[in-house]
């Protein structure tokens, strides 16, 4: 796989450009989020791995301008930081994934192929429930002729909904089948995630959302 890693300090990321070479990825090391947003904009990678606190630019401003540009590369944010707000804000930008330094490396690489084995199992074709309509190819979410750009994650969790939907299912079975066992996530991120889809299906004015039941989970129905 291509990566781009983002990384202000150098001996780390000599440190992960050395592991993730061994482990037979190209990596591609960016040293500010200038050259981040430059070498992003102009290359194809499989995923971004971003140091939100980077000189020049931050690694969230990073990942909200590749998202305003139509990128829909996976993208994991390395932080010092461990606070809901930090988190939720990398969510918020685009973000599929969030580790906090000090991590294990073997954690960063079952992270990143996690990411990648769901991203190569999305067919390029449309998926439809109700009036919504999901564009594979596109990774937006549309009702009509009104259509808004979905996360990587926001994408594979809603297709998981489409493919099964009026199926309730708890947040670990979630975690699990979206997520995957080898990630290790909270219960939280999923409703914060379930939370911005339901944001957007509002917007666009949709009569289908993610509705729950308190002590059995979520499911994708029509409710209007």
């Amino acid at each position: 796989m291509r990566l781009l890693l983002a990384e202000d300090e150098a001996m780390m990321a000599e440190a992960i450009v050395a592991y993730l070479t061994w482990h037979k990825h190209q990596v591609d090391w960016a040293p500010d989020g200038i050259k981040a947003l430059d070498l992003a904009s102009r290359n194809p990678y499989d995923c971004l791995i971003l140091d939100v606190m980077m000189p020049g630019k931050d690694g969230i401003s990073v990942l909200r301008q590749l998202r305003r540009d139509g990128s829909t590369c996976p993208a994991i944010f390395l932080t010092a930081k461990g606070e809901l707000d930090d988190k939720t804000q990398g969510f918020e930008a685009g973000g599929d994934d969030y580790l906090t330094k000090p991590f294990a490396m073997e954690e960063l690489v079952l992270r990143i192929n996690a990411l990648a084995k769901r991203g190569r199992a999305i067919l390029t074709e449309k998926i439809r429930f109700a009036d919504l309509t999901l564009d594979k190819d596109a990774c937006t979410l549309s009702v009509g002729e009104q259509s808004c750009p979905l996360s990587h994650r926001e994408f594979q969790l809603l297709i998981f909904f489409m493919q099964n939907p009026r199926v309730y299912f708890s947040a670990d079975t979630l975690l699990d089948r979206v997520w995957g066992m080898d990630v290790e996530a909270e219960q939280g991120t999923v409703w914060t995630h379930i939370s911005y889809l339901r944001k957007k299906m509002e917007t666009l004015g949709s009569r289908a959302s993610i509705v729950s039941k308190r002590g059995i989970g979520y499911a994708l129905e029509e409710t209007k």
